[in-house]
């Protein structure tokens, strides 16, 4: 079936003559970029470029088809934009949030959604970074706040937002009001599973054992799975929620705050333009970073 990233690739390709630049305009790698284009080509039966050390031409079937292509993305964006125009309601915006966002973030970002898009209903889910990104590419979802690093798949994404984290510990472990992690001995610290969102976990394992070569880690389905074990004093538990604790449990800061959140909102270029204004996105970001 002919769809939309189709047209995208063939466009990009045919304005770009590069496989690499045309995937960045994208938003893809070259690996799928190539086969979106060989599917393209089966499509349509036809040999749309003539290739040679990177750079591509269009050959005369290109040339031929390459009008009809950008009229489509044309329609496409208006029925987009009509869609959202028509809408007696005013436009519905799903947020998705990522289970590490506190929730004073996602009400935040929720709230400057409502007020940034006059007469928006805003719904709010929440789901693992990598379901996040799957959702708003495939338009189940408008925009989300997702872990960063991650992977974009062709969707537009705002800065990086740095949220403060904390230290939960079970009593006792320390006293200080700021520790270093090499200080919690050999106390593992709770993560999520790395399926969640592989980058973002990479990034902050990396990080972990640069400053703690020992200790390992325990996974744990969610924050407050995590702040059980920390009540039960077997585990340490990393988070940017400032009303997340317990009995038994006590809050320190990191030296040199080394495993600080790094939340960024993702959205669809071609499904979402009333969210394209970069004031709009601008007061969405302040939003997430001031909560």
């Amino acid at each position: 079936m002919l769809t939309e990233r189709h047209l995208q690739i063939f466009v990009a390709l045919a304005e770009e003559q590069h496989f690499g630049d045309a995937a960045r305009v994208v938003g893809i790698t070259q690996p799928p970029l190539s086969q979106g284009l060989r599917r393209l080509e089966a499509l349509v039966g036809a040999k749309l470029f003539e290739r040679g050390a990177g750079q591509v031409e269009l050959t005369p079937a290109g040339i031929a088809l390459l009008p009809y292509a950008r009229r489509a993305l044309s329609s496409i964006e208006e029925l987009h934009q009509a869609a959202v125009e028509r809408e007696p309601e005013g436009p519905e915006i799903r947020l998705g949030v990522a289970p590490e966002v506190p929730p004073s973030a996602g009400a935040a970002v929720a709230a400057a959604c409502g007020e940034a898009i006059a007469g928006s209903r805003v719904t709010v889910s929440t789901a693992p970074t990598s379901s996040l990104v799957n959702q708003v590419s495939t338009g189940r979802l408008t925009l989300a706040i997702v872990a960063h690093p991650t992977v974009l798949d062709g969707l537009e994404a705002g800065p990086v937002a740095l949220l403060p984290t904390w230290l939960l510990l079970p009593a006792g472990v320390a006293s200080a009001e700021v520790v270093g992690l090499r200080e919690l001995g050999e106390l593992p610290v709770a993560v999520r599973p790395r399926t969640e969102a592989p980058a973002a976990r990479d990034l902050f394992l990396d990080t972990l054992a640069l400053h703690r070569p020992r200790g390992g880690t325990v996974v744990v389905t969610d924050e407050r799975a995590g702040l059980a074990m920390a009540a039960a004093g077997q585990a340490a538990v990393v988070t940017a929620d400032p009303l997340l604790g317990a009995p038994g449990v006590t809050r320190h800061r990191l030296v040199d705050d080394p495993l600080p959140l790094r939340l960024r909102l993702v959205w669809s270029r071609t499904r979402t333009p009333f969210l394209r204004p970069d004031d709009v996105m601008a007061q969405l970001t302040e939003a997430l970073v001031a909560s």
